[in-house]
């Protein structure tokens, strides 16, 4: 397929940028860049995961939404990677007992969709490798770069060094990044690196008789308060399950009768579609996995360098909105390179003025989610403003969105999303405690001073009634 059709490819810009990272957001910025003629140079640590037996890195499914089909629409991905997507229009929450109830993500024919992180890789890199003006390199770990000359050196699976002049250097080497390392010794810069207490541990559900185990067009939750589980779809019809739970727990399960007896005790609903056999063997095929929350600013070092994705903002994946965050900065950047034709020693500071309050937002965003997810969905009160929330935005849709349709569904700036929140959080509060107020006092004032019933029969006023309808 040519990704490319009715993108320039001029060669007449001779400014290299090099992109180091050839991941989700590195593999596309490569797509922008080369769209506006530049010489692009990807660089990849890992090997081509295309041509790889076994996938290095992380495999938490995906949840694509707008922001990031807007930024795929852009370099012409977005039919391509919708395609090969599940569309999820709700969460299904299973409780305890078995019970299973939909929260839905937004209006009618809203959703999100669950998307193979492998997969979509490779669908960009292959896009990347359709300009002319793209090379893609892999198996090259930086060593160290000058921030002052733009050069960077290499070192090859060869184990030669390579040095490469770059008069654009675009971190996308993700949390840990290696060029994020030089910006530390810098002045000003500042930085701060979260763990959680929680970790993550992946199982599989496969299909049964050939179909999925579960309702597909979900994205399944059982939350268990300070832990909780989710499954999304895959295309093959297995559900990839992940185990969030604080690492204290992991590490109180260490036998296979222990895993069945915490999922009969927590999941007992999953134990049969897993398999008994399934867990006790996969819970224990790797440990569970950290995760980690990265925020740092500014995002630029004078007119030579530039960080994106993962590189800028980790995000724990409570939100879906980690891919989606990266591949906007992609589109944002993109928008500001119009605005300002290119000129890199303008787009870079403002770059970083426009985007580093989103990403922080979002960033605590999704560690609000996660409290949200594993425990507030089980809150009667929580489904109820939800249904207020939702009704609100149906008589009044310009004046209250939900937060998670302002995220999820539309490119409002994270960090306006957030303050219009909790202005509509404020607003709805105290409407609900005025109607609560006159319901209150309307009832005492009943119960206080009944009013005079006039002592007419049911008959007789059923007959008023219908005479009073005839008159209209």
């Amino acid at each position: 397929m040519d990704y490319s059709t009715n993108f320039s490819k001029s060669t007449s810009k001779k400014k290299v940028v090099a992109v180091v990272g050839g991941g989700l957001v590195g593999a596309l910025n490569a797509c922008y860049f080369a769209k506006r003629g530049f010489q692009v140079e990807v660089f990849e640590s890992r090997e081509d995961i295309r041509q790889a037996k076994i996938v290095k890195g992380r495999s938490i499914n995906l949840a694509l939404s707008h922001r990031g089909r807007q930024a795929l629409k852009q370099v012409g991905m977005e039919d391509t990677i919708v395609s090969k997507g599940i569309p999820m229009h709700s969460r299904m929450i299973h409780s305890l007992n078995g019970t299973q109830s939909p929260i839905p993500y937004g209006k009618k024919g809203q959703y999100i969709l669950s998307v193979d992180r492998a997969n979509l890789n490779k669908e960009l890199l292959s896009a990347a490798e359709t300009y002319s003006n793209t090379k893609l390199n892999f198996a090259y770990k930086l060593l160290n770069w000058s921030t002052e000359t733009g050069a960077m050196t290499f070192l090859r699976a060869d184990g030669a060094k390579e040095e490469i002049q770059a008069d654009l250097i675009v971190g996308c080497d993700g949390a840990f990044s290696a060029i994020r390392k030089q910006f530390l010794r810098q002045s000003r810069f500042n930085f701060s690196q979260t763990y959680i207490p929680h970790g993550y541990l992946e199982l599989t559900m496969p299909p049964i008789n050939g179909e999925f185990a579960m309702k597909p067009n979900y994205l399944h939750i059982w939350p268990r308060n300070t832990f909780m589980m989710i499954a999304l779809p895959n295309l093959d019809k297995t559900f990839t399950c992940t185990l969030f739970m604080p690492f204290d727990e992991f590490e109180n399960v260490t036998t296979g009768d222990q895993v069945i007896e915490f999922f009969q005790k927590y999941f007992p609903d999953a134990i049969p579609l897993i398999g008994a056999d399934a867990l006790k063997r996969d819970y224990f095929r790797l440990p569970a996995q950290a995760m980690v929350s990265v925020k740092c600013s500014p995002y630029h070092l004078s007119d030579k360098c530039v960080l994106m994705g993962d590189a800028a903002h980790a995000v724990v994946p409570f939100y879906g909105q980690g891919m989606n965050a990266g591949f906007e900065d992609c589109l944002v950047f993109n928008e500001i390179m119009d605005q300002l034709n290119e000129d890199f020693s303008a787009v870079l500071p403002e770059y970083t003025r426009v985007r580093v309050p989103d990403d922080h937002a979002i960033a605590d965003l999704a560690m609000y989610n996660y409290v949200e997810m594993r425990s507030h969905v089980n809150s009667k009160w929580f489904l109820f403003r939800k249904y207020i929330d939702n009704f609100l935005h149906i008589i009044m849709p310009r004046t209250i969105i939900p937060l998670y349709t302002m995220v999820t569904f539309t490119r409002t700036r994270y960090h306006e999303a957030v303050k219009r929140w909790h202005w509509q959080d404020k607003v709805i509060n105290q409407g609900l405690l005025c109607v609560a107020a006159s319901v209150v006092g309307g009832s005492y004032l009943l119960v206080r001073y009944p009013p005079n019933m006039p002592n007419i029969s049911i008959e007789q006023l059923w007959t008023r009634l219908q005479a009073l309808k005839s008159r209209f």
